[in-house]
């Protein structure tokens, strides 16, 4: 039992700190709870540094609960993604805390640290029970997040859009999971992935593969289950609508890696073709419906289609490079979306619009704030020397890889959409620089004051998507080696 103990340790200790959170509320004076979230900090930091040291690893790598917890160098990978993303976000989540008054700070701040638990049981998920609890613990948490500015008619929208939807696709999972169990008896993935090859000619073992991967496809917005992702992205409060393009799609990543090249490589074989098309269309979707947008939030959340259209490049290449692609590509994600959405927070929270032309004139308001948004943007557009150019010329590389290796024209195609959709990009993205800079319509020209705190956040997301641009190889190969875990690959 105690062996079994220091294999979650984190998740433990990250509950705990959820618990601590939210009982804090209790004894701390009203004006200063927004501190609150600084504990918070403060211990996922030590958490995170913890993850860092010795040999890399919070425990010994193996699996605990017959099987069902992983710990491995892909948990340990995305473990410190969702630390690091949580810290970030509860930074934000300070600097906007006086737009959640309505509810208390402290709840908010615990309900950010026990969707941050739900993604770490998911990256160590090798069961399709704790895979389903993982998930179901995630979306649940953000059932309440996104509503929680109650007293706002949109957020009460796009908290019952996501509810409604969520439970659908967690309909569609689970029954997934019955017929892949009513079929092979098995639900461990590693259990499953030795006699998942007898099985390629069931249709009802298909199908429950087919409908698991439709609940993933809602957790990371990929087409057609992303229609959720505009009106919710944009009805939620800011930091958790960062959280939700960072934190729940790298999650429904992380699943979907495990589920299609750990406990079904021999399916995914054999439906490279279906996962160009998905991606392909993703991409065009996304890219597409973005070019009318007026409302930042908005722009992203279909920004957020493209780049799951993207990511899904790599999981159709069926390589080991296009799996570590996908892990690089999210660690530049993470701080150029997470940059957008700090300015976001902190230039538009006083608005009653969060309409692109709130940022005319931010360049004379706040240099830096303008500056982090500009190179959000331009990261997010693909421009070199950036983190989202080597993202996106890796995940391109894997294709053309795949490409030489299977003489299957669909992955050019699918080269040529994401390429298309680069260029497509560029306009709307551009937009933005271009309001901040160049816009005639700023109507406030006030100086904005920014906290110690959001100064630091501001520049570690610049740093990071500038050091992920220009020294990739850390980050890289790393996840080379979280990618070897998987001991089949799929060519």
């Amino acid at each position: 039992m105690n062996s079994s103990l220091n294999f979650i340790g984190m998740e433990v200790s990250v509950i705990g700190l959820g618990l601590v959170l939210m009982l804090a509320d209790l004894f701390v004076p009203a004006e200063r709870r927004r501190f609150i979230g600084y504990l918070g900090i403060g211990v996922l930091g030590l958490l995170l540094l913890f993850s860092l040291g010795g040999d890399g690893s919070c425990s010994t790598f193996g699996s605990v609960f017959n099987g069902s917890f992983v710990n491995d160098p892909l948990s340990l990978f995305f473990k410190r993604f969702f630390l690091v993303a949580a810290i970030l976000v509860l930074f934000i989540a300070a600097e906007f805390s006086d737009r959640l008054s309505e509810g208390s700070i402290a709840e908010y701040y615990s309900l950010i640290v026990f969707a941050l638990a739900g993604m770490l049981f998911a990256a160590s998920a090798n069961d399709f029970v704790m895979l389903f609890v993982s998930v179901e613990l995630i979306t649940i948490t953000f059932y309440v997040l996104v509503s929680y500015q109650r007293s706002k008619i949109a957020a009460l929208e796009a908290g019952v859009k996501y509810l409604i939807l969520g439970a659908l696709s967690s309909a569609f999972m689970v029954f997934g999971i019955a017929l892949i169990w009513g079929t092979t008896g098995k639900l461990n993935f590693t259990e499953l992935a030795a006699v998942a090859g007898q099985y390629g000619d069931s249709k009802i073992f298909l199908l429950g593969v087919l409908l698991v991967l439709v609940g993933l496809g809602f957790k990371i917005a990929a087409f057609p289950f992303q229609i959720w992702a505009p009106d919710v992205y944009q009805g939620a409060p800011t930091p958790t609508t960062a959280f939700l393009a960072v934190g729940s799609k790298a999650a429904g990543f992380v699943l979907l890696l495990r589920v299609l090249f750990s406990a079904v490589p021999s399916v995914t074989a054999q439906w490279g073709n279906l996962l160009i098309v998905i991606s392909g269309i993703t991409i065009l979707y996304g890219n597409l419906c973005a070019l009318p947008q007026r409302n930042l939030k908005r722009l992203l959340g279909y920004s957020s289609i493209s780049h799951a259209g993207y990511l899904l490049l790599g999981v159709a290449a069926l390589n080991a490079s296009g799996q570590a692609a996908i892990l690089y590509y999210l660690a530049g994600y993470l701080f150029t979306v997470l940059a957008g959405f700090l300015v976001i927070a902190l230039v538009l929270r006083h608005l009653d619009t969060e309409d692109i032309s709130g940022l005319a004139g931010l360049n004379q308001r706040s240099p830096l704030l303008a500056a982090t948004m500009t190179i959000s943007m331009v990261s997010l557009a693909g421009i070199p020397p950036l983190a989202g150019f080597f993202g996106k010329f890796l995940l391109i590389k894997s294709a053309v890889e795949a490409a030489q290796l299977t003489c299957n024209h669909g992955y050019y195609c699918l080269i040529f959409t994401a390429l298309a959709g680069v260029v497509i990009s560029l306009y709307y993205y551009f937009g933005v620089i271009k309001v901040m800079y160049w816009s005639k319509e700023a109507k406030d020209l006030t100086i904005i004051e920014l906290s110690a705190p959001a100064k630091v956040t501001a520049w570690v997301c610049i740093l990071g998507i500038f050091w992920l641009g220009l020294f990739p190889n850390t980050v890289l190969n790393m996840a080379n080696a979280a990618a070897a875990v998987f001991a089949v690959v799929v060519k």
